[in-house]
Parts: structure tokens; C-alpha cells; sequence
């Protein structure tokens, strides 16, 4: 069976966002890193289902199976757009990494249909990485994509799954293989001088007392140390935050130690 065989797709005004449905219960929302998509989640959709939840692992505009922007659109309004298509929520939305702010921005901006927010190597849309370390990928993501140079691009890309203090030996090579994969396919679907049609959700931060959802923070402990310093000051803004840390990974913690990833999430969610 082909992963497009198992996805099921949403018409948005601006074409068709696809999305993975499994599992019957209370609803939670998969919300994947940038360049990645749904498959992200493999590890977790089955302990999910098993304990009782009916899962939507989406790929968000851009990204996997769902169309490109032709036209300004906000990440938050499309899982809006889906969620009351299918007269589905208040919803618990677990976003890694862009998706952890596309899960911050949604419950600012459509709160009626948010339960609960985790958010993981994110905190809110006006965090910036000062640390060098990030910043130096950045710029090779950014001189390699100019470039058309896709396997350099790769490359630098992987490098997010070690962190600071790792290197990609450090990484078992099936997860690297995985998120190459999966960014390629991403990367397929644009070209480098296209339009950026996003529109950033602004004032995330000044807004972030607003949340009145139980909020948890969980990030990889080999996180740069100013993403761990923003989760720490998002989870003490908000009425019903915490933060929490896994030890010994970086940016993909739910890709390098799915069962301590899936605890913890899992017992979250008995709390709600």
C-alpha cells in the first residue's frame, strides 16, 4: 500500500490539504516539522489509537501530499478549515517544530477549537535561534536551495537530528534515512524563486497569557539553549503550562526515543 493510498484529503479554498485519520475517541492533532509531513508521527499514531484516540496526522500546506499556497494563507486557518470540515474539536495538538508554533498559533487564533497544546522544539512564532550552531545550518540550507544543490541541501538538513553536540554518526541511520526522504519529497514540490504565500500570525508572545488550555512544553535536552530557555518562558506564561525534557536528543525527540516520547504524552493527555 502506498502512503497516498492511506490519506484522505480536505479541499480548502486553495486546494487540497491531505491528512491520515486513524483510531476512534478523543481527538488528537499531529502537527509535523517543516520539510517533513505526516509520517513523522509513525511511531506515534499506533500508541495513540491503542490508548483510545482518534488521530489526525496532517501535512500542512506545502508539505507530503497537500497542495501548494497560490495565494496568502495562514497555517492556523487551514487546520481551522479542516478541523470544522470535519465538525471535529476541540482538539489536544501536538506540533514538533514549526508544528509546535502552528499548534500555539491555533489555539491564539481559534481557540473554540483547541483542548490542549504540546508543543516541542518550538515555543512561540517571534522565537529566533541566536546560537551559532543553528544559524550556520540556515545559511547552508539557504546557499544550498539557491544552489539547486538538493543532495547538499539534505545534507545540512539532517543535521538537525544530532543537535549541537552530536554528529549525524551519532544517529541511527534508518531516522537520518527517514527525514531525507521525507524533506526530498517536500523539496520536490517547490523551486527556490517561488512566492512565499505564509502570513505570520504576529504578537504570539505578547499574547501567550490568552492560553487557558493546558499547555506542555517537551523538547529534546541537546536543544540549543535559548529554544530551551523559550519553552521554559512560554510553559511559565501560561496559566496551565509546564515544561518538560528528555534527555540525551535533539530536534526529532519523538524520532529517537519514540516509547519515553509516547509515555509522557500519553500521560498528559490522561490529565485533560
Amino acid at each position: 500500500m502506498t502512503v497516498a493510498s492511506e490519506l484522505s484529503y480536505f479541499t480548502s479554498t486553495d486546494g487540497e490539504l491531505a491528512y491520515r485519520e486513524s483510531g476512534a475517541g478523543d481527538l488528537v492533532v499531529l502537527l509535523h516539522a517543516g520539510y517533513v509531513d505526516h509520517r513523522l508521527f509513525d511511531g506515534q499514531i499506533p500508541a495513540l489509537v491503542d490508548a483510545g484516540h482518534r488521530v489526525i496526522a496532517a501535512d500542512v500546506r506545502g508539505h507530503g501530499w497537500s497542495a501548494n499556497a497560490s495565494e496568502p494563507f495562514r497555517w492556523a486557518d487551514d487546520l481551522a478549515g479542516l478541523l470544522r470540515h470535519l465538525e471535529a474539536g476541540p482538539a489536544v495538538l501536538v506540533g514538533v517544530s514549526m508544528g509546535g508554533l502552528i499548534a500555539t498559533n491555533t489555539v491564539l487564533e481559534h481557540p473554540d477549537l483547541v483542548r490542549a497544546v504540546v508543543t516541542c522544539g518550538a515555543a512561540t512564532g517571534e522565537f529566533q535561534y541566536t546560537d551559532t550552531w543553528t544559524r550556520g545550518i540556515q545559511a547552508e540550507l539557504a546557499r544550498t536551495l539557491a544552489a539547486g544543490d538538493i543532495e547538499g541541501w539534505l545534507d545540512a538538513f539532517v543535521r538537525y537530528v544530532p543537535g549541537e553536540h552530536r554528529t549525524v554518526d551519532d544517529i541511527d541511520p534508518d531516522i537520518l534515512g527517514r527525514v531525507r526522504e521525507m524533506g526530498r519529497h517536500t523539496l520536490a514540490k517547490h523551486t527556490p524563486d517561488e512566492k512565499d504565500w505564509s502570513v505570520p500570525v504576529t504578537d504570539t508572545f505578547a499574547r501567550a497569557a490568552e492560553i487557558a488550555v493546558p499547555l506542555l512544553t517537551l523538547n529534546g535536552g541537546l536543544e540549543p539553549d535559548d529554544m530551551l530557555a523559550a519553552a521554559e518562558r512560554l510553559a511559565g506564561t501560561v496559566s496551565k503550562g509546564r515544561a518538560e525534557v528528555i534527555d540525551g536528543v535533539g530536534h526529532y525527540l519523538n524520532l529517537e526515543k519514540p516509547e519515553e516520547f509516547n509515555g509522557i504524552l500519553l500521560d498528559f493527555l490522561r490529565t485533560l
